[in-house]
Parts: C-alpha cells; structure tokens; sequence
C-alpha cells in the first residue's frame, strides 16, 4: 500500500542526528524550554527572515496567544476563513472575540481579499488569512484592506513553512506569524509544537510571557497566562530537520508539479504549477464522486485522505456563530469534493508514476463529468 504520509522515511534518512540530539537533551535533565529551544527559536526566526520567533506547544497556542498580544477579546471581531482546521477559529473563540468569515477564492483557496471590506464592522480588530495546503494567500490584497482600516494581521501558516513571494516568506508578512509543528507539518516535531514569528519586540515579549505563567521573572505572575512552553526535545528535534526544510518542500512541489502535468485534464486538480509561494503541504484533486475515486484507489493499493470533509462553519461546534449552508458556496463545493493524494518528500518515483496511472484509469472509467471551476465560484 502507498502511504499517504510516511513518518518513518524521513525518520530513517535522519536518524542519527535525531537521536543523538535527543539523547544529548536526554542527558542535559533540561526538559523545559532551555537551549535546545532558544537556539531553534534564532534558527527559525532568521529562516523565516523575522527578528523573533517563540517557540510553543502547539500551533494552536500560537494563534491564541497570538491573538491575546494583540489585546484581541470580547466584544472584538477578527475576520477568517471557513476553509481551515478548525484550530484557526477555535483560538479566536478562545480569547473571546468573534469570528466573521469570508468565503475563499475558488482559483487559490485562500481568503478573497475583495471580501473583506464587506466584514468589516466597527469591531474588526484583526484579519487571519490561512496559507492554506501551503499556499500563501494574497498578501498584498489582504495588507492593503488591512492598513486602510488600521487593522492587524495574523498570518495562520501552519501548513506553510518556508513558502516565500517575492523574497518574503510565510510568517514575515502579517504582524505576527502563527506555525504548527504537528509530526505531519512539513517541519514537524517529534509530537505536539508550535511558534509565532514577528519583528516587533514588545509583541514577542508579551508572548514569551504569556506562555509561561504571564511570569515576568520565577513566581511573579504580573498577567494570566497559560503553560505553552515548548519542551527541549522538540526544539531539539525541530533543530534537525529545520536544515532540511527547503529540500523537502522541494522534492514537494517536484511531486504536486508531476501530479499537475501527468494527471488526467478530465480531472480537476489543484491550482498548479507550483512555484516557491507553495510549501506543497497537501496536493488536492477534486473528483464529482470523490467516495468512488477514493474507494478505487484504495483497491489499487494508494492511500489517500481529505483536507477537509466539513467547512468550519458547517461544523456542529460552530453552528451558533449563525453560518449555515449556502453562505459559503466556495468553501462548501470545495469540501464536498476534495481528495488529497499521496505528498511527502520521499515518495519513490515508482510509487507517484503509479498514483497517477491508477487515477488516470480510474477517472477514464468513470462517467460522471469533470467538474466546472465554475463550480467554486
């Protein structure tokens, strides 16, 4: 069976640096932040070309804690996507403000930046765009709203590590960056982590408060704060494979660019070709009968997965924000259809040429139709 994701690849090609900076952190008794964290915290900070990075214990901490700098919370409103894991909004409801959102663009999947004018009330106090699958979303769009109306930006890039435009990488757009580094990341810890990049000082220094305790030196708690800290084993592990980011995301987009030109036309894929704005997270197609492509390729032995079935929105635990279906036509067309296939850096040529072959086969059976882009608008 060809794996949808395969941990255990990456794990071999690495594995003795990995274990000896494990064991090297192992043997240190340090367990909790330390320097295995501040030293990939510079690392990561300078890769993504920001003068700070804070190192967390989720992505999810990141875009609440994130939010909590910005003094975002009840009463304020912050403007997302439907088209996400439902972390992005989750953390807005954590820190108590309300999130509006915006339907996507159907040619990219990220926020539409002619939509946002329309969201904004007199609470608007920030914009989260998503990089969503790994492509950075309009930035100069999403920027321009942004500073007409005096608001701030987070930039959700938990699928996006290393994505850049015009020499600026993910993370170093907004006012703040927000990253995951859950094992499936396309730079993942040994477990749960996260980080948030900015250039702006006192931000990063309410944020390394925030995450551990609101302390500002041992037992003074000057804020309510939270225990986010990063523990010395993922920064340690993150410090390996941080070196090795740009070649995997690499062999990446060499992968989704021979899943764009070799794929069927009859099938709609992702929005290719793939250039450096894409970490190349996930590589979608978009079958009429997603459940019989799937069932197919599973016979023919490829794994695959969904990202994902339910916009948040049209999920049960958000049905009080008040969206229900129909006011998304994009984010709800594309959930209905999508199927990811096979990404990660260590796919054999053999494995991808065979994905490709049995989906060809597969969709020239088939006798539904090939669906419209119109579809997504």
């Amino acid at each position: 069976m060809i794996p949808f994701l395969d941990l255990q690849r990456q794990y071999a090609g690495i594995a003795d640096e990995l274990e000896e900076a494990v064991l090297t952190t192992l043997r240190s008794c340090g367990y909790i932040l330390g320097e295995p964290v501040e030293r990939f915290e510079r690392d990561f900070a300078a890769y993504c070309g920001t003068a700070e990075a804070i190192a967390l214990s989720s992505g999810t901490a990141a875009l609440h804690l994130a939010l909590l700098a910005l003094d975002i919370g009840p009463g304020d409103e912050v403007i997302t996507v439907p088209t996400t894991f439902v972390a992005t909004v989750a953390a807005i409801l954590y820190a108590g403000a309300r999130p509006v959102m915006v339907d996507v663009d159907p040619d990219t999947l990220t926020m539409d930046p002619a939509a946002i004018e329309a969201a904004i009330t007199p609470r608007t106090k920030a914009i989260m765009p998503v990089h969503f699958h790994g492509r950075l979303a309009d930035m100069d769009g999403i920027l321009s709203v942004a500073r007409t109306h005096g608001l701030r930006v987070i930039e959700d890039a938990a699928q996006a590590h290393g994505a850049r435009r015009n020499g600026t990488k993910a993370g170093a757009f907004g006012d703040l960056g927000c990253f995951s580094f859950y094992p499936g990341k396309n730079l993942g810890a040994a477990g749960e982590g996260g980080a948030v990049t900015t250039s702006d000082p006192d931000l990063a220094q309410k944020i390394r408060q925030l995450r551990d305790w609101g302390q500002t030196e041992r037992y003074v708690h000057a804020m309510l704060g939270y225990n986010y800290r990063m523990d010395a084993i993922q920064g340690a592990v993150l410090g390996v494979k941080l070196k090795r980011i740009d070649a995997w995301n690499a062999a990446r987009r060499n992968i989704a660019n021979a899943y764009d030109s070799g794929l069927s036309p009859m099938l709609l894929k992702a929005f290719g070709p793939f250039g450096e704005d894409h970490a190349c997270h996930v590589y979608a197609v978009f079958p009429s009968d997603r459940e019989a492509l799937r069932a197919g390729l599973t016979e023919d032995g490829v794994s695959t997965n969904i990202h994902y079935p339910y916009p948040v929105h049209l999920q049960p635990a958000y049905a009080d924000l008040g969206y229900g279906p129909g006011r998304f036509p994009v984010a709800e067309s594309y959930a209905r259809h999508t199927l990811s296939l096979p990404l990660f850096p260590e796919l054999s040529p053999g494995e991808l040429s065979h994905v490709i072959t049995a989906t060809n086969r597969l969709v020239d059976r088939a006798t539904h139709d090939r669906p419209s882009r119109k579809e997504y608008a």
